[in-house]
């Protein structure tokens, strides 16, 4: 009887360790549309990726680019995102502050995700091919 005592309390607390959130990726900030305009300002620390994703149903001729823009400064820090076309992605930064996005979109709907990540989580992030910020 002691010994299924003790092996339904172990049953119980690797179930609850299970099923309490481990920590990780918090969402800032999430924006969509389907025209151009700027968005509302974020503050975020980095590490953290901007999840995106662009649909519509002109695919040849839709079109988005987003720009990262400084709100303290209003310095252009450069573009984040040109789509042609449907899809999606996961882009990751290493810089704190306070942003906005400039979207210029044309018969596109856009989502703008923001997620701030632990260290560990940013060090597993691991790019296709991440390119700099284009100025």
């Amino acid at each position: 009887m002691k010994i299924q005592r003790i092996v339904s309390a172990l049953v119980l607390l690797g179930a609850a360790l299970l099923a309490s959130p481990a920590p990780g990726k918090e969402l800032i900030r999430d924006f969509s549309g389907q025209r151009t305009m700027k968005t509302a300002e974020f503050q975020v620390e980095a590490p953290w990726i901007l999840d995106w994703r662009v649909t519509g149903e002109y695919a040849d001729e839709m079109a988005v680019d987003v720009s990262l823009v400084r709100s303290d400064l209003n310095a252009h820090e450069g573009n984040v995102l040109k789509a042609r076309g449907p899809g999606n992605g996961v882009r990751l930064f290493n810089q704190d502050g306070r942003f906005f996005f400039q979207v210029d979109s044309t018969l596109a709907g856009w989502r703008l995700r923001v997620f701030e990540l632990t260290p560990e989580e940013a060090e597993e992030y691991t790019p296709r091919n991440q390119t700099p910020l284009d100025y």
